[in-house]
């Protein structure tokens, strides 16, 4: 069950990598311009110290360092990510309103699979499997 589970933390965390590494970091630009687009201030420190972070989350979970608080930053980051960037409620023009929506709907989908994984890790302690750390909360008092 450890493989299965580390399969799915690998697939998990595949997006935080390319999206924290191509699209915050080596990608910049186009995505700060984006967020400024939506009304972000500050976007190029913003972009760039969310790939840094985000990429960190992601290996964290794939290495099983700290995954629990790796996993409660991804949440806190897509959570807030939803409502500062893909606020399609605000939106007028119908496609770009339909694409935030999904973006925010992907997001939250994210996030409650980052709170899920949070607990598990916080719950399974040591008995995750296939780690180089404990979580850093630990459930099982």
């Amino acid at each position: 069950m450890s493989v299965v589970i580390l399969i799915g933390r690998i697939m998990f965390a595949m997006i935080f990598m390319g999206s924290g590494l191509a699209g915050h970091l080596m990608s910049a630009d186009d995505t700060a311009a984006y967020a400024e687009s939506r009304g972000v201030k500050s976007a190029k420190m913003l972009t760039q110290v969310s790939g840094v972070l985000i990429a960190l989350g992601g290996i964290a979970v794939i290495l099983g360092i700290w995954i629990d608080l790796a996993a409660i930053g991804i949440a806190a980051y897509v959570l807030i990510t939803g409502f500062m960037v893909h606020h399609f409620w605000t939106d007028e023009d119908p496609m770009t309103q339909q694409v935030e929506m999904s973006m925010f709907m992907k997001n939250l989908s994210i996030a409650g699979g980052a709170l899920i994984l949070f607990g598990f890790a916080a719950a399974a302690g040591e008995g995750l499997g296939l780690t180089i750390t404990g979580p850093v909360f630990d459930f099982n008092l």
